[in-house]
């Protein structure tokens, strides 16, 4: 049985698995925004950053792409997500079903935000260009971050319209 990931953020561009296919897939019931505050990869303790979190929203739904592992590569994957998406228990990890562009439903270990936790936040646009404008955590600038997805799901000819705003406004923030 394949083993799928839903990827909406960082997962798009750096999976960090081995892919053995991509398809391009929707999941219902959730939003991408800039909705958790990152205290690790793209920002500190002291100067947090942000970064995309699916949010449950009953009438919303997420397009992004689910990622077939390579077989035989399960429980190193699952380890290795665990690794970089649970570093701070923001994330729950939940098994969603996801609707790839041919229609076929499949089960995808997908990372959903936990509402209640700390980092969790909900800030207007403008708000999210100015923390993303300034941060950097371990894995590098929060502007690389915003980037990097904005231009990938405009690759694979998926539109953000909040993500394409805040690539336009940090870049205007950052010149």
């Amino acid at each position: 049985m394949t083993m799928w990931v839903f990827g909406y953020g960082s997962l798009l561009w750096n999976p960090g698995f081995p892919v053995a296919r991509h398809e391009v897939a929707t999941l219902a019931g959730y939003a991408r925004s800039f909705c958790m505050r990152s205290i690790h990869h793209r920002g500190t303790e002291d100067h947090p950053g942000l970064v995309l979190a699916l949010d449950a929203i009953e009438s919303a739904q997420c397009t992004g792409v689910a990622l077939a592992v390579e077989d035989g590569h399960e429980a190193q994957t699952l380890a290795d997500l665990r690794e970089r998406e649970l570093v701070s228990s923001a994330y729950l990890e939940r098994n969603l079903e996801v609707t790839l562009a041919s229609g076929e439903v499949v089960t995808a270990v997908t990372y959903v935000i936990d509402p209640n936790h700390d980092q969790y936040c909900a800030l207007s646009l403008e708000e999210q260009a100015g923390i993303i404008a300034s941060a950097v955590g371990g894995r590098g600038p929060n502007t690389e971050y915003l980037y990097n997805t904005a231009s990938h799901l405009a690759e694979i000819g998926l539109q953000d319209h909040d993500l394409d705003w805040l690539a336009t406004r940090v870049r205007s923030l950052t010149a």
